[in-house]
């Protein structure tokens, strides 16, 4: 397998400490300060867009070794097992998280957010403005996982 090196490019800062609280992220306000290498201007342009998306690292849980054996959403013993890639959870391989947020404010290498589902101190290792030619129209689910995540982006 071929490994590389990621280095981030901001630090997220809001309320959200406990990495065990995993809903009501929908009125989230946090704020990304990216890293004074890349420059004041970097986010220059980013406010002409509703929303953006943030690329993230969960680096505040361990990743499991063993993702072979299919396993029940969030733990769920009432849901069905899915494998690894079946789930957006955080203990995944990589630890890559990535979520759509509104975009709230852009100030200088600063940008604030609403429903970003990270902690704070979480880092930050891109930012790509959300845009409607990238966006799937008709997205199909299990009807669990409305169910399931309902209370997730709930304020």
């Amino acid at each position: 397998m071929v490994s590389f090196d990621i280095t981030s490019i901001g630090t997220v800062r809001n309320e959200r400490t406990d990495v065990q609280n995993s809903d009501y992220w929908g009125a989230v306000r946090s704020t990304i300060v990216v890293d004074e290498r890349f420059g004041d201007a970097c986010l220059q342009g980013l406010e002409l867009f509703s929303h953006v998306e943030v690329l993230f690292v969960f680096d505040q849980l361990e990743e499991p070794g063993d993702y072979r054996e299919p396993r029940p959403y969030r733990g769920r013993a009432d849901l069905p097992p899915v494998g690894i890639f079946a789930t957006r959870g955080p203990r995944r391989p990589n630890r890559i998280g990535v979520t759509t947020c509104a975009i709230e404010s852009v100030s200088g290498r600063e940008l604030t957010v609403v429903g970003l589902d990270a902690v704070t101190g979480t880092p930050v290792v891109d930012l790509k403005p959300a845009m409607r030619e990238f966006t799937v129209a008709d997205v199909e689910q299990p009807e669990f996982v409305s169910k399931l995540m309902a209370d997730y982006f709930r304020p």
